[in-house]
């Protein structure tokens, strides 16, 4: 069964926007989750030319998987005395945000500021979020490894964007740690970093990096065999 989500009116500019949710797990979705991101980020090279993986620095707080379609949330640096209200766009986008969309929020020159803390990763995790990305640094980091809820970030900090940044946009085109990333977009990641896929190109890429995790995953007894890596490339044609 489906359910459908029309977000409007938290956002800048005149954006709407639509995305199906389901209650089972989308089988395309289920598919990047069981599948290497190292073979995704191939994929979309070999495929498309692209270099879709997000910056060496985008860490995750502890070992992690997950995969689902991005939820974008846009902040830019603005100092200011209004505080909290700043800033309130992020927790109604938060509040709106589907069960199994992975939160993605581009931080402007945000390293230094924590994108999110305790509180809010215990939103995201109480309306079922996938996972986090942050492009800039987390707090409140004892309460989130509690909850095991996954989140990429550049780092840790003790600050807050409060004061500092208002809430640009969400569902709106970012770029989050150098690759641009629309709504909708499939954002997966494991412990050898983030990629995006296009919405457009997502079953492509998926049955390519399903066919690259083949080959690496039968590459690996042949080497063990043999004891040639050299041989097990030409034979197989990955590494």
């Amino acid at each position: 069964m489906k359910r459908l989500f029309w977000i409007t009116g938290i956002t800048t500019g005149l954006t709407v926007f639509w995305l199906t949710a389901q209650t089972s797990v989308d089988p395309l979705i289920q598919g990047y989750r069981d599948t290497e991101v190292a073979s995704v980020a191939d994929a979309m090279e070999q495929l498309y030319g692209q270099q879709a993986f997000m910056s060496h620095e985008m860490r995750p707080l502890e070992k992690t998987k997950f995969a689902g379609p991005a939820w974008t949330v846009l902040m830019k640096k603005a100092e200011s005395k209004e505080g909290g209200p700043a800033v309130h766009g992020m927790l109604d986008a938060i509040d709106a945000a589907p069960a199994g969309a992975v939160y993605v929020m581009s931080v402007e020159n945000g390293a230094d500021y924590a994108g999110i803390g305790g509180l809010m990763a215990t939103g995201m995790k109480a309306r079922g979020l996938a996972g986090a990305v942050i492009d800039a640094s987390i707090r409140d980091t004892p309460h989130i490894k509690k909850m095991q809820f996954p989140v990429f970030s550049r780092g840790v900090v003790p600050s807050t964007m409060v004061g500092h940044y208002r809430f640009a946009g969400v569902n709106v085109p970012v770029t989050c740690a150098g690759v641009k990333v629309n709504p909708g977009d499939i954002v997966t990641a494991d412990e050898d970093g983030v990629v995006v896929v296009p919405k457009g190109h997502a079953t492509d890429v998926l049955k390519k990096a399903q066919d690259l995790d083949n080959q690496e995953h039968s590459t690996i007894p042949f080497i063990e065999k043999f004891k040639s890596i050299k041989e097990a490339v030409a034979k197989f044609g990955r590494i």
